[in-house]
């Protein structure tokens, strides 16, 4: 519940108190009631409206939050309807006892003896005023009596006479015209007469008299009662203007008072009796809106005492159910000093401790996991093959260079014996007698290892070493592919085989040769049949064995001595047409496919001559004999340069060939000398470039180089 919300409900609370406590004034007080009590009762109405508005409106939210199962509703919903009831069944049955209690109070205001007791009085009032009446009557008509015949001078001390014989308080005659002839008692001194009204004065001249008892209206005796007297006096003489003897008499003000009060209390009552239903309707609605109020208002109460009591137990379940997950982010406190404020508090303390302690570990493993991390970016960058074995030579872990070296998935080999792993049998043999032959010493092997994955042939250079594992004693196994290395030794030992046999070979070549065609001169006149047939063939087959022998020594002189690459800036996609343009007559067809986007590169275009004919010429001679042979030259543009390919529909590079295509004297060809593709390794190698071979999917080979781009 939110702090505006709050402070207005303390608000209306205190207003429906003061309106309720003016609604119970109006109800008690006749006049005001009249006046104020139906704007108080719309006022009332109005709060207790809005406050049902106001708990509707909680009771939805807290049903919605019910629905959604939202933590600690179900201790809201309890805890509101607790307290709710708390209010709700006293207040209840107070206002049952209270409407029946009130019910019979107000049957009970209109028994009967209060009726009869109200109208005796108000009979008595009446009769004692009748009697006084009567008594006042008598004697004005004796003072009449007594007045006929007087003559006008005479009737004022007649009356006063008359007046102090009988204790009336004010005697006046006067014509039926209001003359006015002799007065005396109080009323002498008026100038102007208490004349009474017409038809008083027409009953005089009719010669009737009048009685009356009426209200006082001289001034200061508002409210009090008088009795007037009228009685004609006797007319003795023609023309003359009937005369009236008017006779003023007071009521005691202790009987006007008593009888005004039995008249008021009688009129009050008859009033009430008349609107008694709705005096019960009155106190009913009276009583109904206090309940109302008073039921909304401990309905809010509730409401906000049980969010009160259920949040900080529901922040106490949620940071215990989110402890429980591993967060330990800390929860809001509950400011208070009671036992729940201390409970929160503390246990936001505890989160708060916990969090920090979790955030140390964390820091840590942070540090062990960048460790491991940094080592295994140096394990991984390594190229050389680094692997782990338990004490039964079962894989622990490996780098990518072992799964690239050894053809291997390290991820599904670990747990697997090193022997069971596919290809690696004789792998595992040789690293295990290693393993048991060297004891406690590190140890070094050279191997050399076909990989299954592409029958690959290579040269390993194994070390492996005593380990500590979590498990016990271990095995670290490195691994290094020293195949390039070996195949560059292969190639300097060939370059000084080479360089000594084209030295050696060359000088007695020439000689031979000579002997041959010089015998072949001498003798082929001087033989005859068969002799010298047998001559010629024999010097014929010497001289084509010399001239293979200087083809082999020229190959091997330009093995030995290529000269270095004259680097410049050249077209690939030009210097391939000039080369293709020499096989436009080749048996079998070869297909350009020049890249447009291709750009200068440099190269000597000599030598990238001489390899794009070795190429060429190699792979003639793989589709030599195909049904459809196809050769196809390509060109690319890659980042930094460009790429050449040339595939043929051939029957490829065997697994054993193709580990050392390029080491000399390494060759496929009845009479190659395996140092065609040597010579192209070594002039790409000069252009900075690389070089690459494979067997296609869909069969033959393809052989691609990469060359620098041109500053």
């Amino acid at each position: 519940m939110s702090r505006t919300l709050r402070y207005a409900l303390v608000g209306a609370l205190g207003a429906s108190g003061v309106l309720l406590y003016l609604l119970a004034l109006a109800s008690a007080n006749t006049e005001t009631f009249a006046r104020y009590y139906t704007a108080l009762l719309t006022a009332n109405a109005v709060v207790a409206a809005a406050m049902f508005a106001v708990v509707v409106g909680l009771g939805v939210r807290l049903w919605t939050r019910y629905r959604s199962k939202a933590f600690g509703t179900g201790l809201t919903t309890r805890l509101t309807i607790m307290l709710a009831l708390m209010a709700i069944v006293p207040g209840t049955l107070v206002y049952t006892v209270s409407v029946q209690f009130l019910s019979r109070s107000i049957e009970s205001w209109f028994n009967v003896r209060v009726d009869t007791s109200l109208e005796s009085g108000l009979t008595l009032a009446r009769t004692t005023l009748d009697a006084m009446l009567q008594d006042v009557a008598g004697r004005t008509r004796l003072m009449a009596a007594e007045s006929n015949g007087v003559p006008d001078a005479a009737l004022g001390m007649l009356l006063t006479r008359m007046l102090d014989q009988t204790g009336l308080q004010e005697a006046a005659v006067f014509t039926v015209s209001g003359r006015l002839i002799a007065a005396a008692g109080a009323g002498s001194a008026r100038l102007t007469p208490d004349l009474p009204d017409a038809a008083v004065l027409k009953r005089a001249a009719e010669g009737r008299g009048y009685a009356g008892v009426e209200s006082a209206a001289r001034p200061g005796e508002r409210g009090a009662l008088r009795m007037r007297v009228v009685a004609p006096l006797s007319i003795r003489a023609l023309g003359v203007e009937t005369r009236v003897l008017q006779v003023l008499q007071n009521v005691p003000e202790a009987l006007t008072a008593s009888a005004e009060s039995v008249q008021t209390g009688y009129r009050d009552y008859q009033e009430l009796s008349l609107s008694r239903r709705g005096l019960r309707n009155i106190y009913t609605i009276t009583l109904t809106l206090t309940l109302l109020l008073a039921l909304f208002g401990a309905i809010v109460a509730a409401f906000y005492f049980s969010n009160r009591l259920s949040a900080p137990l529901s922040l106490l379940a949620q940071g215990t159910e989110a402890v429980a997950q591993g967060d330990f982010t800390p929860r809001g406190e509950i400011a208070g000093r009671d036992e729940l404020g201390v409970l929160t508090q503390s246990f936001s303390r505890m989160t708060r401790q916990l969090d920090e302690a979790r955030a140390s570990v964390l820091q840590r493993e942070a540090q062990l996991e960048a460790a491991k991390a940094y080592l295994e970016r140096i394990l991984v960058n390594l190229s050389s093959a680094v692997m782990v074995f338990d004490a039964d030579m079962r894989l622990i872990s490996a780098n990518q260079a072992a799964e690239a070296i050894l053809g291997i998935d390290a991820s599904a080999s670990q747990g697997r014996l090193l022997a069971e792993l596919a290809g690696l049998t004789e792998f595992a043999a040789e690293v295990g007698e290693s393993f048991a032959t060297s004891g406690e010493r590190v140890w070094q092997r050279q191997v050399e290892f076909i990989r299954a994955a592409d029958e690959r042939g290579l040269t390993l250079l194994l070390r492996g070493s005593r380990l500590d594992v979590s498990g016990g004693e271990g095995h670290l196994l490195v691994c290094d592919d020293i195949s390039e290395l070996v195949s560059a030794q292969r190639s300097a030992a060939w370059g000084e085989v080479a360089r000594r046999l084209a030295h050696e070979i060359k000088n007695p070549l020439t000689p031979i040769q000579l002997s041959a065609e010089r015998l072949k001169m001498k003798l082929g006149d001087k033989l005859g049949g068969g002799d010298a047939e047998l001559l010629q063939r024999s010097t014929d087959l010497i001289v084509g064995q010399v001239n293979a022998l200087k083809h082999m020594v020229d190959d091997f002189k330009e093995y030995a001595r290529t000269p270095p690459a004259a680097l410049a800036s050249l077209d690939l996609n030009q210097l391939v047409r000039e080369v293709l343009g020499l096989y436009e007559s080749s048996q079998v067809p070869i297909q350009a496919d020049l890249g447009a986007d291709v750009e200068r590169v440099q190269g000597d275009a000599s030598q990238l001559r001489q390899v794009i004919h070795n190429l060429l010429q190699n792979a003639q001679d793989a589709v030599a004999g195909r049904d459809a042979p196809a050769i196809i030259v390509a060109t690319s543009a890659i980042a930094g340069g460009a790429r050449l390919t040339v595939t043929d529909n051939g029957p490829g590079f065997t697994p054993k060939v193709i580990g050392r295509a390029f080491e000399p004297y390494v060759t496929t060809k009845a009479r190659g000398t395996g140092l065609g593709l040597a010579i192209v390794k070594r002039i790409v190698e000069d252009h900075h470039g690389t070089i690459a071979l494979a067997n296609r999917e869909q069969g033959g080979a393809e052989i691609s180089l990469t060359l620098r781009a041109a500053a």
